[in-house]
């Protein structure tokens, strides 16, 4: 059996912009410039700061940035300077520490940052020491934990960037491939980390991508990740068990050349995009009973990208998918309802950005 490299991993398109939503009707997009400045834009009714304009944010990055949100009108952004340490920037109103500066957030790390919300106030950012070790980082509200540029250490050897995701306030799960490429987890169950402060739980599997996960309600995680089929692979927590086991995943079909993007708009709802061998973008949907268009079957929705996409949802019955064209100017497809502005077509929204 061919097990795959971090060089495996390297080859497959990786997302190329963070997009967050706030609330309904609102959306915000950051990238990396061919200048490796951040760059921005927000829908709110129309496109800002226009259809193909960016607003710059200063910096100079060698990630990838990771963008979340924990209430109306907050933003924190997440990305590695060129020194390899964490850079911070917030949105509270106004741009802190300024429109172009960035806070240090200290560390050396050889992953993309990671960042969730658990509630209000609240932010946890996850990342791979130079040692493939998992680091974390948490705002409690008031100050960084364990310090500005502390981390703290949760064990592991990795050979993939760290997904996170939370279910409810004072829940967190983390997933991360192993140096046998195996899928990894650990949890914070509101008092401690599970199994414990540096073991992983062991979920199977030998993949070529890095995981995508998903929580659409309390006690509720979907996991997601290409074997070395390039086919797409999926796991479950029903609340009391792993599905279909601890170490088994269930087989959905395709042959991908990017990592997964999954999300989901409401309980019982999920919706997985991935790149196909010709660089188009593909779609499949859990509906509440059944995969759609099959358990196997993808939904082709155009364009050739070279990025792996991006989506999230902002409302029940809508999404936004992003990805990067052959010219590395951003693509924008929504669905409320039909698809945005086609089945197979793309709005462009400028920009040109870092692919790799």
């Amino acid at each position: 059996m061919h097990i795959p490299t971090a060089r495996s991993l390297s080859l497959l398109h990786h997302a190329a912009i963070a997009s967050v939503s706030w609330s309904r009707g609102r959306l915000d997009l950051f990238g990396l410039g061919t200048d490796n400045q951040m760059f921005h834009k927000a829908w709110s009714g129309a496109w800002l700061p226009s259809q193909t304009g960016w607003e710059a944010l200063g910096g100079v990055f060698a990630s990838v940035p990771s963008a979340v949100s924990w209430g109306a009108n907050r933003l924190d952004i997440f990305g590695l300077g060129t020194n390899n340490q964490m850079y911070h920037k917030a949105w509270n109103g106004a741009w802190y520490p300024s429109q172009t500066g960035w806070e240090a957030l200290g560390g050396v790390f050889s992953s993309p940052p990671e960042a969730v919300s658990w509630g209000a106030d609240r932010l946890d950012i996850f990342g791979l020491g130079t040692d493939n070790q998992m680091y974390h980082k948490a705002w409690g509200g008031s100050s960084w934990y364990p310090s500005q540029s502390g981390w703290e250490a949760l064990g592991g050897v990795f050979s993939s960037p760290p997904e996170a995701v939370s279910w409810s306030p004072n829940r967190l799960d983390i997933f991360g491939l192993g140096t046998d490429n195996q899928m990894y987890h650990k949890a914070w169950t509101g008092s401690a980390w599970y199994p414990s402060q540096t073991g992983w739980e062991a979920l199977g599997g030998v993949f070529s991508s890095p995981p995508a996960a998903v929580s659409w309600g309390p006690n509720r995680l979907d996991i997601f990740g290409l074997g070395t089929d390039n086919q797409m692979y999926h796991k479950a927590w029903t609340g009391s068990a792993w599905y279909p086991s601890q170490t088994g995943w269930e087989a959905l079909g395709g042959v991908f050349t990017s990592e997964p993007a999954v999300v989901s708009w409401g309980a019982n709802r999920l919706d997985i995009f991935g790149l196909g061998t010709d660089n188009q973008m593909y779609h499949k949907a859990w509906t509440g009973s059944a995969w759609y268009p099959s358990q196997t079957g993808w939904e082709a929705l155009g364009g050739v990208f070279n990025s792996a996409p991006d989506v999230v949802s902002w409302d029940n019955g809508r999404l936004d998918i992003f990805g990067l064209g052959t010219d590395n100017q951003m693509y924008h497809k929504a669905w409320s309802g039909a698809w945005y502005p086609s089945q197979t077509g793309w709005e462009a929204i400028g920009g040109v950005f870092d692919s790799a």
